[in-house]
């Protein structure tokens, strides 16, 4: 029995797709077919309902595979274990995360990764769409969301700390902001993304519920990295999470924190920046050594959380430390 053929079959079966299978696989899809057609002649069962729109399993599917997925779980940690115990983790391994998140932080981080480990192959997807890891064969997805019952494995990176800001020309020509309730009367610059324009929240204590601000003003996008250089253009206030912003535009005064004394949101849901994987996937030891690479370089808390003069400097550190280790 072709073990090959096996783990197309299962891998079919959980993504309910060839071609999701063929791309995870690195392989055409009409060789994924292939493998499961000949699996189903040797068994002379039929394992697989197949249409223009799904695969889904017959109850001889469903039966095999319960039967052989920890069988081949098991036979993969086995030969991994064995193969890579005293050796660098190498091959391919897929990242997905949101592109701004992605640009400013994570692929800095996977820089830093591959100097670790030259041998490993990353294959790095940014994009704001919510994917379906299992569908889109990602080994780990970052995720900005409210914590969900997705059935994947996660672990919490950190919340979402919001910063209101403004340039150091716009308060001189329209004044500092006292109250959130002031930004009703100010230029605000906000992001509008699939769901429609921003709206703002505020609260002055963490037990109290956020209250809502229906700002606006003279620019809207859907990217806030152009947002923000408008704001630091002087053409308006603007609210992202810490992550967003570069330290280097509050060490150099372009943007002035406001309104610190108060706590803003994007959302009044608590949300959270977090790492998500197949259940079958952080058996991989490559997975779990990616995964765990990824989290230390963040740091608890995220770097990106230490704003000032510090910020460019915690960075620097966090990076060096993670790629000297390497090096060592």
């Amino acid at each position: 029995m072709n073990l090959q053929a096996i783990r197309y079959f299962l891998m079919v079966s959980t993504t309910g797709s060839f071609q999701a299978t063929a791309r995870h696989y690195q392989v055409p899809a009409s060789s994924v077919s292939r493998f499961v057609a000949a699996l189903e002649k040797e068994l002379g069962q039929q394992l697989l309902y197949r249409n223009t729109r799904a695969v889904r399993l017959t109850e001889s599917g469903e039966q095999f595979y319960l039967q052989v997925r920890d069988a081949i779980d098991l036979l993969d940690q086995a030969a991994e274990g064995l193969v890579h115990r005293d050796a660098d983790i190498n091959g391919l391994v897929r990242i997905n995360a949101p592109e701004t998140l992605g640009r400013l932080h994570i692929a800095c981080i996977v820089n830093a990764l591959q100097t670790r480990y030259p041998e490993l192959i990353v294959e790095l997807t940014l994009t704001d769409a919510y994917i379906d890891p299992v569908q889109e064969g990602a080994d780990i997805t970052i995720r900005v969301s409210p914590l969900l019952d997705s059935g994947l494995i996660g672990k919490v990176i950190g919340s979402l700390r919001h910063v209101v800001a403004a340039s150091p020309a716009y308060l001189a020509a329209h004044g500092r902001p006292k109250t959130p309730q002031d930004l009703l009367e100010h230029r605000c610059l906000v992001y509008k993304g699939q769901l429609g324009a921003q709206r703002w929240y505020y609260r002055s204590e963490a037990t109290e519920p956020f209250n809502t601000l229906n700002v606006s003003g003279p620019l809207r996008s859907n990217n806030a990295e152009a947002l923000l250089a408008a704001g630091a253009a002087g053409r308006g206030i603007v609210l992202f999470p810490t992550w967003v912003y570069r330290p280097e535009a509050f060490k150099q005064g372009e943007l002035v924190p406001l309104l610190e004394e108060w706590e803003f949101a994007a959302s009044p849901d608590s949300t959270y920046i977090q790492m998500l994987s197949p259940e079958n996937r952080l058996r991989s030891r490559k997975v779990r050594e990616v995964s765990a690479f990824i989290i230390e370089a963040i740091g608890t808390p995220p770097y990106w959380d230490v704003m000032g003069d510090v910020m460019g400097d915690v960075m620097g550190d966090v990076m060096g430390d993670v790629m000297g280790d390497g090096a060592s």
